[in-house]
């Protein structure tokens, strides 16, 4: 397990795509544990294959991702889920499961051949219960929960399974804006307290600004990558749409319509 102060998630000249065709290319960032990263750009620019590639769930085209030093190639399917979790855009099959149950699914990495719940997993589900405040819903169905609340749910699926890294599609799809702050201070909140590493896509670029340590930017180009503060600084943010269409507002962090 990588130390507070090391990088936990490193990626190197990173091209992604499907078979030989790449859909983004020269990705490079680093992560340390506690830091919360959102990914943006334009629709199909490669948001989500660069999240699927980094879970493991499609090959990479070239370069190299490393977690906890280790290149992720080199990770079994079983080593990977003790290392690694990730929240996909996809809702689970299993909603006819109980909040409490479906968020027990997230110890499975480590129950034992029975799938027996020890004190620790029992610990661990409550914890996470407790911290996405689902408390009053523990004992609900799945699919009676709203989209909010089963997002919520979701991730706190993700924070059961304990790992070093959390990886989120799309967490605020089809949420008010209430549910999408409250959806990323709880990631923020997790990064920070329970020393995370959490990296999720995002179209909401101006909350991604005021909530993340880091951001990278896919512009199909430089891919820049660092604190949101430096990347407006630099100006990354005003040549990631058409001007004539929309402005950025270094001032406000925020986008108006030209």
């Amino acid at each position: 397990m990588a130390k507070v102060d090391e990088n936990i998630l490193s990626i190197k000249d990173l091209a992604i795509g499907y078979d030989s065709k790449v859909v983004a290319k020269h990705i490079n960032f680093d992560l340390k544990a506690g830091m919360l990263c959102g990914i943006v750009g334009i629709n199909g620019i490669g948001k989500s294959t660069l999240l699927r590639t980094l879970g493991g769930f499609q090959p990479k085209i070239s370069g190299d991702i490393i977690l906890n030093h280790k290149n992720l190639k080199d990770y079994t399917a079983s080593n990977l889920s003790k290392e690694l979790s990730v929240v996909l855009t996809e809702q689970p099959a299993s909603k006819n499961l109980t909040v409490q149950e479906l968020i027990a699914l997230g110890r499975q990495p480590y129950t034992n051949w029975l799938g027996s719940l020890t004190e620790l997993d029992k610990e661990q589900i409550r914890s996470s219960v407790a911290a996405f405040l689902l408390e009053d819903l523990k004992h609900r169905k799945c699919h009676e929960l709203s989209d909010g609340q089963m997002q919520r749910v979701l991730v706190a699926r993700a924070m059961a399974q304990d790992t070093s890294i959390i990886l989120l599609d799309e967490p605020t799809t089809h949420l008010d804006l209430y549910h999408k702050v409250q959806i990323l201070k709880m990631l923020q909140e997790l990064a920070h307290n329970k020393h995370k590493t959490i990296l999720f896509t995002t179209h909401e670029i101006e909350l991604a600004i005021q909530l993340c340590d880091r951001i990278l930017i896919l512009d199909g180009k430089d891919q820049p990558f660092g604190d949101p503060c430096k990347l407006i600084e630099k100006q990354h943010f005003d040549r990631l749409f058409p001007s004539e269409m929309v402005k950025f507002d270094a001032k406000t962090g925020t986008y108006k319509v030209s």
